[in-house]
């Protein structure tokens, strides 16, 4: 039988210090070392996520970008040839 999402377990080893230092937190803001584990990893997962996917671009570069994206240069041969070589291998019939 597998277990649902809501079951899965990620076990840790940890100094005791450190578990110590985490049940204290978790007890201040009045949450089990459980909740207090997964909240915080969630937090640090979400931050790591974000800062993946978004690209931060200065105010010139931005404007490099959209210009590039509004106008964009004719296609050079080396290009021409990775468009056709990727026609080739993806489009067979």
């Amino acid at each position: 039988m597998s277990r649902t999402i809501a079951e899965q377990r990620i076990p840790a080893r940890m100094p005791t210090a450190v578990y110590e230092r985490l049940a204290e937190a978790a007890q201040v803001v009045g949450a089990t070392l459980n909740q207090f584990l997964v909240q915080s990893a969630l937090e640090k997962a979400n931050t790591i996520l974000e800062e993946e996917r978004v690209i931060r671009l200065s105010a010139a570069s931005s404007e490099a970008l959209f210009a590039l994206m509004e106008n964009p240069p004719e296609p050079n041969e080396y290009l021409k040839r990775a468009m056709q070589k990727r026609k080739d291998l993806l489009c067979r019939q």
